[in-house]
């Protein structure tokens, strides 16, 4: 089996693997893995691809993976995923809501509304503040509005 097959089934492996601990050290292995296997590609013996591997992987650990993992945990409030994005914002009442459900508008969007109080009740045309996402519905409040 050439030797740039083996770094790639590495590099496949490491990858895969980084599946599991999501915390991007295999990733970048799987990347160096991946270089190297443009290495011996080229022809380089065992011991130049080896010395590719070890720096390659030392700079994306030392210059990559801090970027990388500063990007997936320093998330703005503007990079919130789904439905959580709509909590805080107001919403415009389209059917009556109470604890039992409802309809609001929120932009564009329609959504199942249920009010976070059961004695609330918000008339059509009431603006409503979206205190949480559940499921598909949102749990709305006026107190805040």
């Amino acid at each position: 089996m050439p030797a740039w097959l083996i770094w790639l089934i590495a590099a496949g492996l490491l990858s895969g693997a980084e599946l599991l601990t999501l915390d991007l050290v295999l990733l970048m292995f799987g990347g160096a893995a991946l270089a190297t296997a443009g290495v011996a590609l080229l022809g380089f013996p065992v011991p130049a691809q080896l010395i590719a591997f070890i720096v390659v992987s030392l700079g994306l650990l030392v210059l990559v993976r801090p970027v990388a993992a500063r990007h997936l945990r320093d998330r703005s409030p503007d990079q919130i995923d789904g439905a959580q994005v709509f909590v805080g914002r107001l919403g415009v009442v389209s059917q009556p809501v109470d604890e039992h459900g409802g309809r609001i508008k929120i932009g564009g969007d329609e959504w199942s509304a249920v009010a976070q109080t059961p004695p609330d009740r918000f008339e059509v045309g009431s603006t409503v503040r979206v205190m949480a996402i559940r499921g598909a519905t949102a749990v709305v409040s006026g107190d805040m509005v």
